[in-house]
């Protein structure tokens, strides 16, 4: 199987020591490409430099919604900037984030709306993050995202509902190692089968959301582990896992704009 972990956070610091390592292992799994998705300014560069010096990589440059009190015009001046290089394929990780509140609700929509806007300019495809937005993320997607527009929800966790409106904006859906853990991932395994095949990616977030039974003999996520995701969206679909893994790389390198 060829696979594409289309959302990773090799940038994060519990890497810096063995990075190369978690590269190789990725390879070995039958990963062949991962997108390092940028969450802040300092995230995003260093996300564009490992894409830049390590096989297999990409980056998206975005500010996440729990950065978003922290965001100015300079900032997203430099993303845009880095967006220049040809390993960036996306924005993102931009959106919604009404759990924790790390920002005011005013101004995570402010800089969201904003860089939707910067998204369109540049063509870029989006990679949002969305909880506890009681579907106000889909209020600003229907008004600021324009058709025609890729994006993908990353880390899905809705209802039915909120499927049904995601797929009608256009919307990929991301589906992580959530949906192998047994109580957590019962809500999401019964959706699953009624996503449309030519609108799934797989995903990590590593170095969270450790997929089952990795989690066992290991706290953190890493790219090789989407192996274990695909598989177990296989089984849930009733999919061959060679065919389901072949649509879901078109998808992302759909999504993503990235000829192979």
């Amino acid at each position: 199987m060829k696979l594409f972990d289309s959302h990773c956070h090799l940038d994060d610091r519990i890497y810096n020591s063995d990075i190369q390592e978690v590269v190789k292992r990725m390879h070995d799994a039958g990963v062949a490409a991962a997108m390092i998705v940028g969450t802040t300014r300092r995230r995003s560069i260093k996300a564009v430099s490992l894409a830049k010096s390590l096989p297999g990589l990409y980056a998206s440059v975005g500010i996440h919604p729990h950065d978003a009190k922290d965001c100015n015009e300079a900032t997203l001046e430099t993303l845009k900037k880095l967006a220049e290089n040809s390993r960036v394929r996306a924005w993102g990780e931009i959106g919604l984030d009404f759990n924790r509140m790390f920002s005011p609700r005013d101004i995570q929509e402010k800089w969201l709306v904003r860089q939707l806007e910067i998204a369109s300019e540049l063509d870029l495809p989006v990679i949002f993050h969305e909880r506890d937005s009681n579907g106000r993320l889909i209020e600003i997607l229907k008004t600021y995202f324009k058709k025609g527009k890729n994006g993908v929800i990353h880390c899905f966790s809705g209802n039915n509902t909120e499927l049904k409106q995601y797929l009608d904006l256009g919307l990929y859906i991301g589906i992580t190692g959530t949906v192998t853990i047994k109580v957590r991932g019962a809500d999401l395994r019964k959706l699953v089968p009624s996503i449309p095949v030519e609108r799934i990616l797989v995903e990590t977030d590593a170095p969270y959301l450790t997929p089952a039974p990795e989690k066992n003999h290991s706290r953190r996520n890493e790219p090789a582990f989407v192996r274990t995701v695909l598989l177990k969206l296989a089984k849930i679909r009733e999919e061959d896992p060679e065919h389901l893994s072949a649509k879901v790389w078109d998808n992302t390198c759909r999504l993503y704009g990235i000829e192979t």
